[in-house]
């Protein structure tokens, strides 16, 4: 039974199928966007000639296109990756095999159209955040054939459409298009899974600008101070103040998570992953070009838990546990059998015992036996007591 083909890749589809072996063609450089794209640009009111953007998600594996409109920055669609290299996490030096996390910028002087992987642009890396983190490494491409040591394949045919999109925004007059890496989409259930993992405290910069974009739709402004991310505040108040009431619920829902018990896990991968998608298209035949490291893809994505979740009690909500207060319910603890309130009760008939401490033994005596002791002549349980032996007795006890 064939697999369903999500909709938001079936133009990728459409492009092998029609394109065929694409390495071939001449003007590869200066193919046109395809008319579908196109089309789904008009529906959302902008133009090939707008500005572009992109966001990548690793563990997704996947990158959007979006693209200026009117009102901001509209989805157009989503590419599946055929390949990306490493674990989760940053880029951190040359060789390390790692996808890069973070804000870059791509100017036309950065599009190869000559590149040895059909079509590729250079995304930027190491920009100032991962040169303030002695970051090393160069030549991190978005790039056609299914092959990666730390870049982003997409096979020939997507690259091809992708490269496309780009060029038409920079021919348009952008200056430079940027490139948001994540390792996940950055919702505040993936950051309270991924809670525990190393990387969390500069994830949670990356979701700064990530939950900036997504309440703004405005390209983020990206600067690095004292080592970290940094985001200019938008122009529009009211999406300034949509900013911050979209990053404070969702902080609110990452904690919110991890008190409920959602458990902590690590994604571990043996050299990256690939989308479903390209995976169920080889399965049925389909041709998508070399492959790194094929054998390390059926061991990617596993999810070691770190903290075993829990399921936490339920609050009684206000409504019910109102209720059971009330003077007139029968849960009421007044209504309890023998239950007085402390404020209804009689005065306590020894409060006046927890006055001030005696000062010596014999204050603290009962009174009988203190003059029993005290009588020379007295007696006790019919026994006489010789006399001053009381007074003796209690003189012993006071240099106790």
């Amino acid at each position: 039974m064939p697999l369903p083909i999500p909709r938001s890749f079936a133009a990728g589809l459409v492009l092998l199928t029609v394109c065929g072996p694409v390495a071939a063609q001449a003007g590869k450089a200066d193919a046109p966007i395809p008319a579908a794209t196109l089309a789904l640009m008009a529906q959302k009111g902008t133009t090939a000639a707008a500005p572009v953007l992109f966001r990548a998600y690793k563990k997704e594996s996947e990158i959007e296109v979006w693209k200026k409109g009117p009102a901001g920055f509209v989805h157009i669609k989503t590419f599946p990756i055929c390949r990306w290299s490493g674990q989760l996490g940053p880029k951190r030096k040359s060789g390390d095999r790692q996808t890069p996390e973070g804000f870059y910028m791509v100017p036309k002087r950065q599009m190869n159209p000559n590149s040895h992987y059909y079509l590729s642009f250079d995304v930027g890396y190491p920009n100032a955040y991962d040169r303030a983190h002695g970051g090393t490494g160069s030549a991190v491409m978005v790039h056609g054939i299914c092959s990666s040591m730390g870049c982003f394949a997409m096979t020939d045919a997507t690259v091809g459409e992708i490269y496309a999109i780009a060029r038409e925004a920079l021919n348009g007059g952008q200056a430079a298009f940027q490139f948001q890496s994540y390792p996940f989409r950055m919702s505040a259930e993936n950051m309270a899974r991924h809670r525990a993992d190393p990387n969390i405290a500069f994830w949670r910069e990356l979701k700064a600008g990530s939950d900036r974009f997504e309440a703004s739709r405005e390209e983020l402004e990206v600067s690095v101070v004292a080592g970290r991310y940094a985001f200019a505040p938008s122009r529009d108040p009211a999406r300034e103040a949509a900013v911050a009431t979209y990053h404070a619920v969702e902080e609110a829902r990452m904690a919110a998570l991890a008190e409920a018990g959602e458990p902590a896990v690590r994604t571990t991968y043996s050299d990256g992953g690939q989308h479903a998608f390209w995976a169920a298209y080889m399965a049925r035949g389909g041709a998508v070009g070399d492959i790194s490291r094929p054998e390390a893809l059926a061991y990617a994505g596993q999810e070691v838990v770190v903290v075993p979740g829990h399921r936490a009690p339920r609050p009684v909500p206000e409504s019910v546990w109102a209720a059971w207060a009330a003077p007139d319910s029968g849960l009421a603890l007044r209504h309890m059998a023998g239950f007085v309130p402390s404020y209804e009760r009689a005065p306590d008939p020894f409060g006046a015992l927890a006055g001030r401490l005696p000062a010596r033994y014999s204050d603290a005596l009962p009174s009988l036996l203190a003059a029993g002791l005290a009588d020379s002549r007295g007696a006790v349980a019919g026994h006489p007591i010789p006399a001053g032996a009381g007074a003796g007795l209690i003189a012993s006890a006071e240099r106790l």
